[in-house]
């Protein structure tokens, strides 16, 4: 018997040979949420050329244009200057993408975005009141998915929605939000 691997991988190779290309993409975007899997398109496709930088509305944005422009950023600095976030909820947005789309951390907690935003110089006076105010948007931004503790201070565990990455992305195009 061969590689399990490999077997897998040509068995996904011919079912979406059948497919057509926009499909594809749902097909595959379906597998890796189903399966717990962050992914991320490096770039096009060779001969494709690049991607049409025009401005889209907020749900107009696709994962996978979120995940195309994502591997841009070889730091958390680069990201946050070309973003250039003006308010803590922002700030601590801009970080919860890093960890999230780039990183591949699926969930993440509070203190650990106010360790990237302070090795910035650019630390919050209430990280937790940042993470509310993302979660007071409707739609959400934030979502906090789980408490450990009874306590006011609680490590909780969170995780940017859809429309938290594509308002970034939104940033990172310098579009006013």
């Amino acid at each position: 018997m061969g590689d399990p691997e490999i077997e897998a991988m040509s068995a996904v190779a011919t079912a979406l040979s059948d497919v057509e290309e926009g499909a594809q993409g749902r097909v595959l975007r379906w597998a890796a949420e189903r399966y717990g899997v962050m992914i991320a398109t490096a770039s096009p496709r060779a001969g494709e050329g690049t991607r049409d930088q025009t401005a889209h509305r907020v749900d107009e944005v696709t994962e996978e244009e979120i995940a195309e422009e994502a591997p841009a950023y070889e730091h958390l600095a680069e990201l946050f200057a070309k973003a250039q976030p003006k308010t803590d909820a922002d700030k601590a947005l801009v970080v919860a993408y890093w960890r999230q789309a780039l990183q591949g951390d699926s969930t993440w907690q509070s203190a650990t975005l106010q360790k990237e935003l302070k090795n910035l110089g650019h630390g919050v006076s209430n990280i937790t009141d940042a993470l509310n105010s993302n979660m007071r948007k409707k739609p959400q931004r934030i979502i906090q998915l789980q408490k450990a503790g009874n306590s006011k201070q609680a490590r909780k565990t969170y995780k940017v929605t859809h429309e938290g990455l594509v308002y970034v992305q939104g940033m990172l195009r310098g579009e006013d939000s």
